[in-house]
């Protein structure tokens, strides 16, 4: 009888460890279901509303005779990684960063394309002027992008006349 008694309470273990674990993988099932559902029955709405509004932003400046309109967005991508050394306070850094450029109409594209040797030496500069401490830093990157910017269009419109570019965006940074 000892040894019949000993069974069933460790039958009794058993099954209360199967009915826990039952529960949890139900308990799971049901939260990976509803985190299924709201993440994949998402509503277009909030972006219907963007596009509505930008749609009616572009109607009322050409209603009222403005001329300023807003091309589509198109990337050029620069044909390479910039890679270069640079300082830093406890010894130099490696650095590759991949640029891409946003223009706001074919034609600046195009521009842009044309002028890809003149853009990545400009970047090139001002890339190298800039120290590892100051890329640590997200500010820093930042502070780099709208230099690199400036520094672009301000070459871009001495030989074209126009700004070409509206962003530099970096799409790749690494340092070593």
């Amino acid at each position: 009888m000892a040894e019949e008694t000993n069974l069933e309470i460790e039958e009794t273990g058993n099954s209360k460890k199967k009915i826990i674990v039952i529960i949890a993988a139900v308990l799971l099932v049901i939260v990976a279901a509803v985190v299924g559902y709201f993440l994949l029955s998402g509503s277009d709405t909030p972006a219907e509303t963007l596009n509505d509004e930008a749609a009616t932003a572009q109607q009322a400046s050409s209603s009222t005779g403005s001329s300023a309109k807003i091309g589509s967005a198109l990337y050029v991508a620069m044909p390479r990684p910039f890679v270069f050394n640079i300082p830093g306070s406890s010894r130099d850094r490696i650095v590759q960063i991949k640029v891409e450029l946003l223009v706001r109409s074919e034609a600046n594209e195009e521009t842009a394309k044309k002028h890809i040797p003149l853009i990545e030496s400009t970047l090139l500069s001002i890339f190298s002027m800039t120290t590892a401490d100051e890329l640590s830093t997200s500010v820093g990157k930042e502070n780099l992008r709208f230099a690199a910017l400036e520094k672009v269009q301000a070459s871009l419109m001495d030989v074209e006349g126009s700004k070409v570019i509206e962003r530099v965006l970096f799409t790749g940074f690494v340092m070593q």
